[in-house]
């Protein structure tokens, strides 16, 4: 997968409380005491060397959430990961990221542009999204909050195509991230 320049540059963040406990985009329950990130789009598992551009300091971690979405920020790292890098106290450091080594995809992947409880929500953003892109689904996602209907854009067996996918639909105006699809 390439991944371009600008995604490589930019802003990190951190999150702790309350997340802690609580379970990631990939099932594993997250621990903030663990050098773990959120990514948008690289794949789960990835192992990614976040350079504070700042102060030089360096941290690896691997991917094992969906993050952040706030705009210019490209990497949400555990408070952990923060920490060794000297950015808890700032919020955000300005970084740059280096990928180790990053996990084959063998899913089909999807981008995710919603998430209600309520299924008429749903209904109505993926009936707004339908008129430019094909196909628009809604999957059931349970967890311990309640069902969450999922409202999905395209089934990929590529990578470079979801996040191709997911930038037209951010030039668009909806936030969203690619996830990979359980069959």
């Amino acid at each position: 997968m390439a991944v371009s320049y600008e995604e490589m540059n930019g802003y990190a963040s951190w999150y702790g409380d309350p997340f802690h406990g609580r379970r990631t985009s990939n099932g594993e329950v997250y621990n903030m005491y663990s050098l773990t990130a959120a990514h948008r789009t690289l794949p789960f598992n990835t192992i990614v060397q976040v350079n504070n551009l700042d102060n030089g300091m360096k941290v690896q971690v691997r991917v094992n959430d969906r993050g952040p979405f706030v705009k210019g920020r490209i990497i949400d790292l555990s408070y952990v990961a923060a920490q060794k890098i000297n950015m808890v106290l700032p919020g955000t450091a300005k970084v740059r990221l280096n990928i180790l080594r990053m996990e084959a995809n063998t899913s089909v992947l999807s981008v995710q542009v919603g998430s209600f409880l309520e299924k008429d929500r749903a209904e109505k953003l993926a009936k707004e999204i339908r008129k430019d892109y094909s196909p628009v689904t809604i999957r059931i996602y349970e967890s311990a909050k309640g069902h969450f209907h999922r409202v999905l854009v395209g089934e990929y067996l590529s990578r470079t195509h979801a996040v191709r996918v997911l930038r037209r639909l951010s030039s668009d105006g909806y936030d969203g991230f690619v996830i990979g699809l359980e069959r």
